[in-house]
């Protein structure tokens, strides 16, 4: 669906409107008539953020999935299916909210409720500002009745919303504050056997990992992608069920740590 630029801009500022209202916000804080649809947009997703889980109105739903679908269809998506594999493996450099697949893996805390920061860049946060809210809402729906917190090495399944991925795989990795612990290297591996286990019971043929708990709970990169690699190769030898793995990275440094892991495997990308 194509929109004038004015039509995004009258969505915006409705959206804002709701959310100001919903959270007892001075909408006229923003100025909304003194700024540009960008800046608008970064109100939004910070007000999405924020957001508690409370029932979705039908038009506060239809609005965001009218620009987060719009978004999503002006983006460059990759569909997993085209990149090249080896021993059904492969490494992608970029954003894993482009990528089209079975399912993708987000890496949670453990309320699994996402990033309540307004526009931080944690895995989470990026997942559901560009999914939408329903995926807060549904993962609230699961920890609520599942009645604690989500433990580590464990995993969930959302829909993908306004994702080009049809499932979120979420996990909750260890959390390291002083050294890594034989139980955390553990956890680790048990997220990478869980997603996989839980996309086999679902029959997906592909899956999406991003690089679990190397971000803010601060598991050493190096360590986490030679987890990340050997656990999957492991359990895809020991498996016999054709999935496609992606490990999603986002900068040359990871990607590197990840090729260094394939070579020691004899696996090239």
């Amino acid at each position: 669906m194509e929109y004038t630029v004015e039509q995004l801009d009258e969505k915006l500022n409705r959206l804002i409107e709701i959310l100001c209202d919903e959270q007892d916000i001075n909408i006229r804080k923003f100025n909304l008539d003194e700024i540009d649809i960008g800046s608008k947009r970064i109100i939004f997703r910070g007000l999405s953020n924020q957001r508690r889980p409370s029932p979705l109105s039908s038009e506060f739903m239809r609005l965001q999935d009218e620009i987060l679908s719009f978004e999503r269809d002006h983006k460059i998506i990759v569909d997993v299916n085209k990149l090249s594999y080896v021993n059904n493996m492969t490494i992608f450099l970029g954003d894993i909210t482009t990528l089209r697949a079975d399912a993708i893996v987000n890496a949670g805390n453990p309320n699994l409720l996402g990033s309540f920061e307004p526009c931080d860049s944690s895995i989470d946060n990026v997942i559901m500002s560009a999914g939408g809210l329903q995926i807060r809402q549904e993962l609230n729906y699961l920890m609520s009745k599942q009645g604690h917190p989500e433990p580590n090495g464990r995993a969930k399944l959302t829909k993908g919303y306004n994702l080009p991925a049809n499932y979120i795989i979420h996990t909750v990795g260890p959390m390291v504050f002083d050294r890594v612990s034989y139980h955390d290297k553990i956890d680790l591996a048990n997220c990478y056997k869980s997603c996989l286990e839980l996309a086999v019971q679902n029959g997906f043929k592909n899956i999406v990992f991003c690089c679990i708990a190397t971000g803010t709970f601060r598991f050493p990169r190096d360590l986490g992608s030679k987890i990340a690699v050997t656990t999957v190769s492991n359990w895809l030898k020991e498996n016999n069920y054709p999935i496609k793995v992606v490990f999603c990275v986002y900068n040359d440094h990871d990607r590197k740590l990840y090729e260094e892991k394939f070579a020691e495997l004899n696996t090239i990308i």
